[in-house]
């Protein structure tokens, strides 16, 4: 779909309504030169992505969690564990096993999101703390929460006699 606009200034664009990854990669591009531009060089790092795979005997995927680290953060998108698996410990190691890496690179917070029918109190008994709920969200009986967890650094001191 391709909408003809005149501006007040006189100038013609064009807004269409199509997807395209390499539209949508440019626009990405152009919000993180904006943001970069923004922010102090201290806390400006390449970008990682993290992947953690739990597998069975056969090598069939049962379960994993990703999230990309940026500005001293790690953002966890997915967290899943096969139904046959939940309650055994294994969503906690693979959340122990993305933490460790946060803290290998020195991220100051975790954050993430997830749904009342999914896991908020796990994140909770982990160490997270809701910081936003939005009600009625996906549907009237559920919402959607936000959590983070900040990570916090021993520092060791030694006497100097």
């Amino acid at each position: 779909m391709k909408v003809k606009l005149r501006f007040f200034n006189g100038e013609n664009m064009n807004i269409t309504q199509r997807w395209i990854q390499e539209d949508s990669d440019y626009i990405r591009k152009k919000v993180i030169e904006h943001n970069l531009s923004k922010l102090p060089d201290d806390i400006k790092h390449p970008v990682k992505i993290i992947s953690f795979i739990l597998r069975g005997g056969e090598e069939e995927i049962l379960g994993g969690i990703t999230g990309t680290i940026f500005w001293y953060n790690l953002h966890i998108q997915s967290l899943w564990v096969d139904e046959s698996l939940r309650g055994k410990g294994y969503g906690k190691e693979l959340l122990t096993r993305i933490e460790k890496i946060a803290r290998d690179n020195n991220c100051k917070l975790i954050q993430l999101d997830t749904f009342s029918f999914q896991a908020p109190k796990f994140y909770q008994k982990n160490g997270y703390d809701v910081v936003g709920i939005i009600d009625e969200f996906p549907d009237k009986e559920n919402q959607q929460y936000y959590l983070s967890k900040r990570l916090i650094y021993e520092v060791s001191t030694s006497t100097i006699i």
